[in-house]
């Protein structure tokens, strides 16, 4: 059984879907959006080459790199010409994450760019140990997800993971993705198999999503010390209270 809208045919009397307007979406731009903790910014390999080496290959590479489609690297020349190529691509669509104090520490990109569909992804997502667990982590999904469906028009906004990738997985639970399936056999990464992980979360759900994050993002949900007061699901319960 589907869960999107129908009609019935006149001629047929056979369902379809509603109709939806024809007016594609807005293909996302090399712009900056900048948050409370975080600015996303295009990535440039030359202004973050530097940051981004150390916060992913100077600790746990491995663990950053292993569910990628590239990396680790063995040297800072052969990672300076994977950004430059990546910097270059215009789907996937890559930033850098940059923190309050200046420093590039993750990357993440939007792609799978399906502007007619209305259509797109959120994925290559690496954070560093310096991101991870942190607001700055949340707000870039939040960020990402708030320019797809406020200022792009998008409809649709997925994440896929290697279904082997329990981290991910949890966090596209814990942004309000939902899980839609197994694509078993879906690719051959690094010379083995991944099966992917579906996610998505779509434009009528945006505003409450929206408002559970920006709740949680508050800077009064945090102590001193920087450990939460509430947990996002905690959030989203009471907000369905």
């Amino acid at each position: 059984m589907t869960s999107n809208p129908v009609s019935i045919d006149p001629e047929t009397g056979l369902p379809l879907g509603d109709p939806v307007s024809a007016m594609p979406a807005t293909r996302p731009a090399r712009t900056v959006l900048k948050g409370r903790y975080v600015t996303l910014t295009p990535l440039n390999a030359a202004r973050h080459g530097g940051g981004l080496w150390e916060g992913t290959h100077l600790k746990d590479k491995e663990r950053l790199w292993l569910y990628l489609g590239e990396g680790p690297f063995a040297d800072r020349v052969a990672f300076d010409a994977y950004l430059q190529r990546k910097a270059a691509s215009e789907d996937p669509l890559f930033f850098a994450i940059i923190n309050a104090a200046g420093e590039a520490v993750g990357v993440v990109t939007l792609m799978r760019i399906e502007p007619v569909h209305r259509s797109i992804e959120i994925g290559n997502v690496l954070f560093s140990p310096a991101l991870q667990r942190t607001p700055g982590g949340t707000e870039t999904i939040f960020l990402l997800a708030d320019y797809a469906f406020n200022d792009l028009g998008f409809r649709r906004l997925e994440w896929k993971c290697n279904s082997l990738n329990e981290a991910s997985r949890r966090a596209a639970l814990r942004y309000g993705f939902t899980f839609e399936g197994l694509f078993r056999q879906h690719m051959i990464v690094k010379g083995r198999n991944r099966d992917t992980a579906w996610y998505s979360m779509l434009d009528t759900e945006w505003h409450g999503r929206r408002l559970t994050l920006e709740a949680w993002l508050n800077p009064n949900n945090f102590n001193q010390d920087g450990t939460q007061c509430e947990t996002l699901a905690e959030i989203r319960a009471k907000s369905r209270r």
